[in-house]
């Protein structure tokens, strides 16, 4: 389970919004395995005035959190921050500037879905990867 959100500046999230959740999925699919129907993207338009950032960042700067069951050891987090951001950056023009990602891992009995909570679920993926 992955859910991601990501927060931009209206008009430019906008114009990247479905290119950047095809790259986000293409991503968490090849390094974490997700299958191609577990696409879950909440996208968070700021106004510009509602979204304020360093100076050294430009108008493209983009804030992606993904909540995650816990489970995948260390570099296969390192990995997908790794492969999301030269893909965000090669696939779509960001600089590396503009792209932030954070991680959050929430053990699968602290989730709830479906009417079950996380751990009662079977998954048709693997988390311990």
């Amino acid at each position: 389970m992955a859910q991601i959100k990501v927060y931009g500046e209206r008009t430019h999230l906008r114009s990247v919004r479905s290119a950047l959740s095809d790259v986000i999925h293409a991503t968490n699919r090849q390094v974490l395995g997700l299958p191609e129907d577990k696409r879950f993207h909440c996208f968070i338009a700021l106004d510009a005035e509602d979204f304020i950032y360093p100076s050294d960042r430009g108008p493209a700067y983009t804030i992606i959190e993904i909540s995650l069951f816990e489970g995948r050891d260390a570099d296969t987090k390192k990995a997908l921050l790794k492969a999301l951001m030269e893909n965000i950056s090669s696939g779509l023009g960001f600089s590396v500037q503009d792209i932030e990602i954070t991680l959050f891992e929430t053990p699968r009995d602290k989730w709830g879905i479906r009417g079950k909570t996380g751990d009662e679920l079977a998954l048709t993926y693997k988390v311990d990867v």
